[in-house]
């Protein structure tokens, strides 16, 4: 970066606004995995809009490409620079206010650097509540989430964090601020910018803030574990609590036997509440608002008539909070237990409910023809359709064999998640990770239109680049 940008970005951003190479910036320049890592001119921590506003126009008049940075908590390498050139990643950590809560309007007004889990403590103190559970809210930023519309385990119920997007602030590449802040539920007055910039992953615009709708409290609670013998099975036992539940099915989640017995064995914070060498095992959550003891006799009733079909071999209801908590705790540890089982080679994918069983018997079937021995440790929401469809390495491989399979492991599951009529990019993004492979498999009129979109938001490319799509290159001074 030349001195004149940097001593401009100083003037503006004050002592700790701006960080360069002499300080240490591994944090902020590399994905928290470890898979991705490049070199940042500097690292800026803009406080307010008005600071953010005046940081792009100085970037913009500098040619300097910009990566926006909440949590850093992604897994597809879209928060940190690409390698292409040298960017300056923003960070939106010191953005964290939560500006306001309209309990009337059941909505509340954050800032992009304000954790998941603080806005939902917040929304909590207040009588509300915000309905998106990822399993890393402690570090996750609103503005991250919205920027990669993110997903979770209640998205059954609740959707992704577009669906509870009411308005937007954001800064331009030109460093103009849109104030699109507002709780109304009904408002046409044309297009939906907030929605077209929710899910752009930080290449249309910087979100600064967002007005997000919140639900009432639970009154009522039941948290399940059951065994079945397949994915067909838990299909079957879906089918039938959403019939019988309605909306208070929050939940549903579906793991292998492999799974449990990767956390048991190399994590030991949790215990399994049924026989761990089950097949497959799904964990149930069922909420409502309204107050009563209804939905305790309702969720036996739905147990009883799947035991009775033979779709459940075991299950058990919690009996208290910690029991619920536990239950939860299991689930939420698989991703850390597996990356102590060995290398893992990860796709987060969605395919319809529908075709969910056979699309994971025919791929794993195929794909024990690529490598002999394979762990597979697939899990994920089943009443979303999305799957973590996670392939642990075999026993008789090293982590370097195995990672040298990657490609031929990618092609095999991404053709058969697209035959499939499913996505190869659920809930995690796409940024680096999967952009060439959305180039190779994508429809081209949307990326013709996507790019499009990209060009006249940003024409000098300045915004996140080499995410989601490749564009001309921009220049940096």
């Amino acid at each position: 970066m030349n001195s004149a940008a940097l001593s401009k970005l100083r003037g503006l951003l004050g002592p700790g606004g701006v960080l360069t190479p002499s300080d240490d910036l591994s944090r902020y320049e590399q994905e928290w995995r470890g898979r991705y890592r490049s070199l940042a001119l500097a690292v800026a921590r803009p406080c307010t809009t008005g600071e953010l506003s005046g940081l792009v126009e100085i970037c913009a008049a500098h040619r300097i490409a910009m990566v926006p940075q909440g949590g850093n908590t992604g897994l597809v390498g879209g928060a940190v620079a690409c390698g292409e050139r040298r960017e300056l990643i923003v960070s939106l950590e010191r953005m964290r206010s939560i500006r306001s809560i309209d309990v009337d309007s059941a909505s509340m007004t954050v800032e992009a650097g304000c954790t998941l889990e603080q806005a939902a403590l917040a929304a909590h103190e207040a009588g509300l509540r915000l309905p998106l559970a990822l399993a890393s809210g402690g570090s996750a930023t609103i503005g991250g989430v919205l920027a990669t519309n993110a997903g979770g385990n209640e998205t059954i119920r609740f959707g992704n964090a577009r669906a509870m997007l009411l308005g937007l602030e954001a800064v331009f590449a030109d460093g103009r601020v849109w104030s699109g802040l507002s709780s109304l539920r009904k408002d046409n007055s044309g297009y939906n910018l907030a929605q077209l910039l929710a899910g752009s992953e930080g290449t249309l615009a910087i979100i600064t803030a967002a007005t997000l709708a919140l639900k009432p409290l639970a009154r009522q609670r039941e948290v399940i574990w059951l065994t079945v013998a397949s994915p067909a099975a838990a299909v079957a036992v879906l089918r039938r609590a959403r019939a019988a539940l309605g909306e208070t099915l929050t939940a549903f989640e579906l793991m292998p036997a492999l799974a449990i017995e990767f956390v048991l064995t190399h994590l030991g914070n949790a215990r399994c509440p049924v026989d761990p060498g089950a097949g497959w095992h799904v964990l149930m959550d069922c909420e409502s608002s309204v107050v009563g003891e209804w939905l305790r006799e309702a969720v036996v009733k739905v147990l009883e008539e799947a035991l009775s079909a033979g779709e459940v071999g075991d299950a058990a209801i919690a009996e208290s909070r910690q029991q619920a908590e536990a239950f939860w705790l299991l689930r939420e540890s698989i991703s850390d237990a597996q990356a102590v089982g060995g290398l893992s080679l990860k796709h987060d994918i969605s395919v319809p409910t529908a075709a969910m069983p056979a699309f994971i018997d025919s791929t794993l079937e195929e794909l024990e023809t690529v490598v002999s021995g394979l762990r597979p440790c697939v899990f994920g929401h089943v009443g979303d359709g999305n799957l973590h469809f996670n392939l642990t390495q075999p026993r008789s491989l090293s982590a370097e064999a195995f990672r040298a399979l990657e490609p031929q492991i990618n092609e095999t599951v991404f053709a058969r998640v697209l035959e499939a009529g499913g996505s190869i990019a659920a809930e995690h993004g796409i940024g680096l990770l999967r952009r060439d492979r959305l180039e190779e498999l994508g429809d081209p009129v949307r990326l013709e239109k996507m790019r499009r979109i990209k060009r006249a938001l940003d024409p000098g490319n300045l915004l996140n680049p080499g995410k989601i799509v490749r564009m001309e290159k921009g220049g940096s001074d």
